[in-house]
């Protein structure tokens, strides 16, 4: 894992488009901007996690599609 020190105004570059600003910092809290295109998914941590969970739990298996109705 890399990791650095930004100040606010500060930005860290990922790739050929992907750029992260530190917008703000107040006490323990960073606001950072992101400037991606828009067919790049960006999710905080905690809503892909949840996500992932939500997927894992509705997925079916292949022996419940045998019980499933076929028209």
């Amino acid at each position: 894992m890399l990791v650095l020190a930004r100040k606010v105004d500060q930005k860290i570059r990922i790739g050929n488009n992907i750029v992260i600003t530190v917008l703000k910092v107040s006490g323990d809290n960073v606001s950072l901007g992101i400037d991606a295109p828009g067919d790049q998914l960006i999710l905080r941590e905690e809503l892909a996690k949840k996500t992932a969970e939500i997927n894992r739990k509705s997925a079916v298996t292949p022996e419940e599609t045998k019980e499933l109705p076929h028209s």
